[in-house]
């Protein structure tokens, strides 16, 4: 990045609407953004504000109906605003690209990977069939995808979700663009597969000198890759600085609010909780007059500002590009903002609910082929769970941690009934129930049990309202049967989840997706379990609807006494928020203790790693950088050993090849499936390193 070169991309003053027979609707307000080269921008901010709607003007995809109002975009000295669609076509995808959040409906399911990667330097350049293909192998290369060959001849639907936002970073970077825009490129992947992407973005980027613009929710990731962030609420930006200054000295209250939502190693679910922020974002029709974040802002002072619309404004004393549109910033020290009071009272873990023995889950695979026949072959099995054993009591939270693929929502299944175990138990209270499916199971078990899903969109029935959805499972589960008591029922839920009771009469396409979440989270327990499981609850979800969905769990697992499995690949959710962790690899459990002890060395390797993965909005925290390489073998076809030793970066020899490895007790309930003797692994560094207090006031 050079400071007196000419900037790459400028917008000023860019006002962004959409036009719709309700009238205008004003997207973006007032945005302006420098990027100079080989520089790397962020944005971030919560759903709805303007972030994806920006990089579509940059890009000139606002549709039929959308467009700019006001203020310009200059691209290498160029006004896009001003150009013809030949010479945008000339640009996209040549100068400027674009890589988007869902990676499948980026590239076409009916051609291969090497017809839609030729493409690219095809269209913008004059070269020949032999050398695009050339240059599409080697940036399959560059992209760190074994055998490119392979990839070149397979169609989207044959690549892994990783392998496909590679192959799709090598459609981005073919033509050599001067600006990347990236989409939350990397937030429907593993954290492992995501360090990997992170660190491969930024060495490519460094190697061409190409600029970046990357929009994401996650403050982690943002602290990692990029230079200057700029922080968007409502369709405006509220404060913009250089990665240290924003992150050590946040001025905008909303930005004090983002922090104050991420699960940071220093937060405790019960002596430093969460601070979601209050209401929601308004819509665009609906913005007050002056701060747009004024009706949930802690801070806000009526007479100042709810005035008329400000703009941003130096920060003084800070970095020169530091800048905020608060007209109290100078007024407000959150360092007295003690959250002593916010303090929760720990639970105190009650009798065992759960007991996992020996568990096991595989699927039969035929094989009808003559080769297969003939060595005898023909049944062979994928093995998605291999000797389960953990436990789970009363009011306890137990995290399964683990990427795509480790047997993680299998188990859950298997839990539910939805599919029944191979070999082992799976005792609840005291009752096997592993070989029971959902549909032989008593009502007593089913409502016991219940589910929390990822998405809540899938899980809602579009057709009904929510509390007829909710009063449906009352009902079903006989905790009432009278009209009035099952209402009054379904009212104290919405109180409970904190949603507004005239919620009851509405439709799941009239909620938000974090409302959604929550409508879930009721129906599960309503029947009062005493087991949910909660499988990735927030993993799509905003920092701040993802801290209330926490919160919310908390709270109703202390006022239930309520067991909780989370099954997440999300490390620091699950520091914040689990008691004993459950560390899966290929239907393997490799590593099982407290959070404490899962933390701390010794680590199994795979944890190591998975830690190291973990993305943490905190620039005082240091931390090891481990990036796996490899892909997770095939479940069908799984190692001889060591199911990990194929990425393992502290293997020792043969007999992680060839000899499964045996449980070592490091402690009480303290268990690392390993050939490395614990000795060994006892000497490994800490991955993360967290500043004592002294050390951080120093710093600041």
């Amino acid at each position: 990045m050079t400071d007196n070169q000419d900037p790459v991309l400028l917008c000023k003053d860019l006002c962004i609407s959409y036009y719709t027979r309700a009238g205008e609707i004003p997207a973006v307000v007032d945005f302006s953004l420098t990027v100079k080269p080989g520089e790397t921008i962020g944005i971030v901010g919560e759903s709805g504000c303007g972030k994806s709607t920006v990089a579509m003007a940059i890009m000139q995809y606002m549709g039929a109906n959308g467009g700019i109002k006001s203020g310009s975009i200059t691209f290498k000295g160029r006004d896009l605003t001003t150009l013809n669609e030949d010479e945008l076509r000339s640009i996209r995808g040549s100068e400027i690209s674009m890589i988007y959040q869902e990676p499948f409906a980026s590239l076409n399911p009916s051609l291969k990977i090497s017809t839609q990667l030729m493409e690219v330097p095809l269209a913008h350049e004059n070269i020949s069939k032999e050398e695009a293909r050339k240059r599409s192998v080697q940036m399959l290369t560059d992209v760190n995808l074994p055998d490119p060959e392979r990839v070149m001849e397979s169609y989207p639907h044959q690549l892994s979700g990783g392998q496909q936002q590679r192959a799709v970073i090598a459609m981005g970077l073919l033509s050599n663009p001067s600006l990347l825009l990236l989409d939350e490129p990397t937030t429907a992947l593993d954290v492992t597969v995501e360090a990997g992407i992170v660190k491969l973005i930024a060495d490519i980027s460094k190697k061409f000198g190409t600029s970046q613009i990357y929009i994401s929710h996650n403050l982690g990731l943002i602290l990692e890759t990029c230079d200057r962030v700029f922080v968007m609420y409502s369709g405006e930006v509220v404060e913009e600085g250089t990665i240290n200054s924003l992150f050590t000295w946040p001025k905008h209250p909303y930005t004090h609010g983002l922090f104050s939502c991420i699960p940071l190693p220093t937060t405790d679910k019960n002596a430093a909780p969460l601070k979601p922020i209050q209401g929601q974002l308004p819509l665009p029709f609906e913005r007050p007059s002056g701060c747009y974040f004024g009706p949930r802002c802690d801070h806000f002072e009526q007479g100042l500002c709810d005035k008329d619309h400000f703009r941003m404004e130096n920060v003084e004393g800070s970095a020169p590009d530091h800048r905020v549109r608060c007209l109290r910033y100078k007024d407000i020290d959150h360092t007295k903002e003690a959250s002593g009071d916010t303090a929760k009272e720990s639970l105190e873990i009650g009798k065992r609910v759960l007991n996992v023995d020996g568990m096991k889950k595989y699927y039969e695979v035929k094989d009808a082929s003559l080769m297969a026949l003939i060595a005898g072959k023909s049944v062979r099995h994928v093995k998605a769970n291999e000797e389960l054993n953990f436990t789970a009591h009363e009011s306890e939270t137990v995290a399964i941690v683990g990427e795509s693929g480790c047997g993680k929502s299998t188990f859950a299944k298997v839990l539910m009934g939805l599919e029944t175990g191979t070999e082992g138990e799976i005792r609840h209270k005291g009752k096997d129930i592993s070989d029971i499916e959902v549909r032989d199971r008593s009502t007593k078990q089913i409502r016991s049990l219940q589910m929390v899903f990822q998405n809540p969109f899938d899980t809602l029935n579009p057709s009904h309202t929510i509390g007829g959805q909710i009063s449906r499972v009352i009902r079903q589960f006989g905790i009432e049967t009278d009209k009035k008591k099952v209402f009054d029922r379904v009212m104290t839920l919405l109180d409970t989840i904190k949603l507004p009771r005239d919620f009851y009469f509405r439709k799941p396409r009239q909620l938000s997706g974090g409302q959604k979440q929550r409508i879930g989270i009721a129906r599960a327990f309503a029947g009062n379990p005493n087991l949910v499981i909660c499988d990735e609850p927030v993993s799509a979800l905003d920092v701040s609807v993802a801290a209330a969905v926490t919160e919310l769990l908390m709270d109703i697992q202390r006022e239930h006494k309520t067991t909780l499995l989370f099954i997440s690949h999300d490390m620091s959710v699950v520091r914040y928020l689990s008691d004993r962790i459950v560390v899966m690899y290929l239907g393997h459990l490799l590593e099982r203790g407290t959070t404490e002890q899962i933390f701390a060395p010794p680590y199994h390797p795979y944890t190591e790693a998975l830690l190291s993965a973990v993305p943490i909005a905190d620039p005082e925290i240091t931390k090891r950088r481990i990036v796996l390489e490899g892909n997770l073998p095939s479940a069908i076809n799984p190692p001889k050993g060591c199911p990990f030793c194929t990425r393992c970066h502290r293997k020792i020899g043969d007999i992680c090849d060839n000899e499964p490895p045996q449980d070592q007790v490091v402690s009480d309930r303290h268990v690392i499936k390993c050939h490395i003797p614990i000795e060994e692994l006892s000497k490994i560094k800490p991955v993360i390193i967290v500043p004592d207090e002294s050390e951080r006031i120093h710093a600041k």
